[in-house]
């Protein structure tokens, strides 16, 4: 077996024989996975890890990457902030960037969630028109800027869309020379950027004279350019690549394929595809849209893996697709799976894996076990060795409803994976319970449609009938792409969840293109052509846009990873309609982040309210709150410089939230008298 001699050499003697002793389960069926391999260039199998540790929570403060740091803990170990005097701090600098649009003109809208990145003493910012600011960390005095002069078009989304900028730096730079720190800038008709960090003139030995087409590589079902609204992840010499493409559009799409490009050059070093030639044929997807985390000292990256295409009907692909819907841990060198873990089977919900798994060492029952984290749109929580793939706490396999037998060529998973700790972020057993406040104002409205609903609690299959399925949570997701903090020193896991129901129903062509109205993100009429059946997927509100579900709809959860209980939970923001704020009791739906630092704080945007909060992590108190100009849905960033400790937010919206957008960064510290 390549893949375990591979490891072996990687991961040494005990680690390997933990491997061979996993169930085959967990190494994602090797012959699939070994034909979904192709390598593009030549590997030396046999190289060792490096002598030299490389811890897996960064000696130093860091913040040079979409999640804070590659096992994407999003920890700050920085403490001149704290919640005795976190209260006090101030808005320091903020800039406009000038790269938004609300829709009304000739450019599309904009969706901002660029985490700001801190390297080589500068703060680095991507934008949804594709530019890259260079920063002054202290003062936001403006070092250099870089246009890719991309076109500014939603070829594949509603919205012009960034989640910023990835940074990378020689370990062996030669002196004198150009681009021995680069950051790179992707855009939505699938050009890699890689620019000179210091200067911000392009890396002309990067590629094409500093731009590299990924599109040249999109050789299955071309229907759409693949997308890098997600920056790279780096990883030593490597940038790992995966792309975005056009939600529930096509039955046949491009399959997820995921790159290793040399950061140096731009040289494609291997590939990976989840899915087999045949269902690559017939079907497609099964991407990695978002970031990636990794394991430098053990030589492995994690891929959070979409599902299949069409998204709400599996006729097409009835057969096994192991590493669909999917947590798959490769060898970053050659990319051979190492272990896989699949968490929805014969996936008709478009619960895509959605953010990095987290990875963390924890203590269980005496036990040090190197483990990862992986949230998911359902609001699970699953826990697994993230060297093995094996189980920390049991997650078990629990049979799911079948359906009414009114979709033809389905045939659905007789069970799905439950976790059994930490326990799930929401109830999803049945139906929500109607908000009577809703119900009342809509004259019955909510009732009646809950009445229409089928649901059979979480894994209820799309159906044609009534109004269709209640789906809870739904495919925005109980969990973000802003993922998992955690502390390592009080071993605290952070996760903000959103409490949303949706409903989804297919309709047989002709039925259709009848009924199709149009769209919005994340609702309304998708075509799935090629398919029999279209779909519609809409929010479960009264006509005065309430909610039909009882808050709150939006919470923040600590978990002691210790145990796997929860620690606290609260809801977070406010929900706003027509320009009033809802109680904050209710919470508010959240898109973004959490980041933790060793001040004992949790600092996070991601709600409707647009505002920015600090919470204690030791009881989630709020202890202080900030008004941006728009939903923070980035991920904060913590960091150092000249002895000053800062917290930068970039408040640019999603219309999944609500439709507010801005182009603001803006950035905290104490006052400088306090902070001495």
């Amino acid at each position: 077996m390549p893949t375990l001699r591979t490891t072996a050499q990687r991961l040494g003697t005990a680690t390997a024989l933990a491997l061979c002793l996993t169930p085959l389960p967990l190494l994602a069926q090797d012959q699939d996975a070994s034909s979904a391999q192709e390598s593009t260039s030549s590997q030396d199998s046999s190289k060792q890890a490096s002598s030299e540790s490389i811890p897996l929570v960064p000696g130093t403060p860091t913040w040079d990457s979409f999640h804070g740091q590659l096992n994407a803990q999003k920890y700050s170990p920085l403490d001149q902030i704290n919640s005795d005097n976190v209260g006090d701090l101030e808005k320091v600098w903020e800039v406009h960037t000038g790269d938004v649009s609300d829709g009304s003109g000739d450019l599309p809208p904009t969706v901002w969630s660029a985490t700001p990145v801190f390297a080589n003493d500068t703060l680095y910012i991507g934008t949804p028109f594709y530019r890259i600011l260079a920063l002054d960390p202290a003062t936001g005095e403006q070092k250099w800027s870089f246009d890719t002069e991309s076109t500014l078009e939603a070829m594949t989304q509603p919205a012009l869309k960034s989640r910023g900028v990835a940074y990378w730096e020689a370990d062996d730079p030669v002196e004198g020379e150009s681009c021995q720190k680069i950051v790179y800038l992707g855009t939505m008709d699938a050009q890699l950027f890689a620019v000179d960090a210091d200067t911000g003139e392009k890396c002309t030995s990067f590629a094409d004279n500093g731009v590299l087409d990924v599109n040249q590589w999109n050789d299955t079902h071309d229907k759409w350019p693949l997308s890098l609204l997600q920056p790279p992840t780096v990883v030593g010499d490597h940038l790992i690549l995966g792309w975005a493409g056009k939600d529930w559009a096509f039955e046949q799409a491009p399959p997820g394929t995921v790159f290793s490009i040399n950061a140096r050059t731009g040289e494609r070093e291997w590939s990976f595809n989840a899915l087999s030639d045949e269902m690559r044929e017939k079907s497609g997807t099964a991407n990695v849209w978002t970031h990636m985390s990794a394991d430098e000292e053990n030589g492995l990256v994690y891929l959070p893996i979409s599902s299949p295409s069409p998204n709400y009907w599996g006729g097409n692909r009835t057969e096994d697709v192991p590493l669909a819907t999917s947590t798959t841990a490769l060898d970053v060198d050659t990319g051979e799976v190492v272990w896989s873990r699949q968490w929805v089977h014969h996936d008709v919900w478009d619960y895509d894996i959605n953010a990095a798994p987290t990875l963390m060492d924890i203590t269980v029952d005496g036990e040090e076990i190197p483990a990862l984290i992986q949230a998911t749109k359902q609001g699970f929580l699953f826990v697994v060795n993230r060297l093995t793939g094996e189980d920390v706490w049991p997650i078990e396999e629990r049979p799911v409803p079948q359906g009414d037998g009114s979709v033809k060529g389905e045939e659905y998973a007789d069970t799905q994976p439950f976790p059994t700790k930490p326990a799930p972020l929401l109830d999803q057993s049945e139906k929500p319970k109607i908000w009577k406040l809703a119900d009342v104002v809509g004259g019955g409205e909510c009732s009646a449609l809950w009445d229409d609903l089928t649901y059979e609690g979480m894994y209820t299959p799309p159906t044609t009938q009534g109004e269709g399925a209640l789906a809870y949570p739904d495919s925005a997701g109980g969990v973000q792409w802003g993922g998992v903090a955690f502390d390592p020193v009080s071993q605290t896991a952070i996760v903000n969840t959103s409490h949303i129901v949706q409903y989804v129903k297919l309709y047989e062509r002709d039925a259709y293109e009848k009924a199709d109205s149009g769209s919005g993100n994340e609702s309304g009429f998708a075509p799935q052509t090629g398919a029999p059946y279209g779909m519609r997927l809409e929010v479960a509100r009264n006509w005065l846009g309430m909610p039909c579900w009882e808050p709150p709809f939006g919470e923040v959860v600590a978990l002691d990873m210790k145990t796997g209980d929860v620690k606290w939970r609260r809801p977070i923001g406010s929900s706003q309609q027509y320009g009033f704020f809802m109680p904050e009791s209710w919470g508010s739906p959240t898109i973004g982040g959490p980041a933790v630092t060793a001040g004992n704080l949790v600092f996070i945007g991601a709600s409707m309210d647009a505002k920015l909060r600090a919470y204690s992590l030791d009881s989630g108190e709020e202890l202080w709150e900030d008004q941006a100009e728009a939903p923070a849905v980035a991920n904060p960033a913590v960091y150092e410089y000249e002895g000053r400790e800062y917290v930068a937010f970039v408040a640019g919206g999603n219309s999944i939230l609500k439709d507010q957008v801005g182009d603001q960064v803006v950035v905290y510290a104490l006052p400088e008298d306090e902070d001495e």
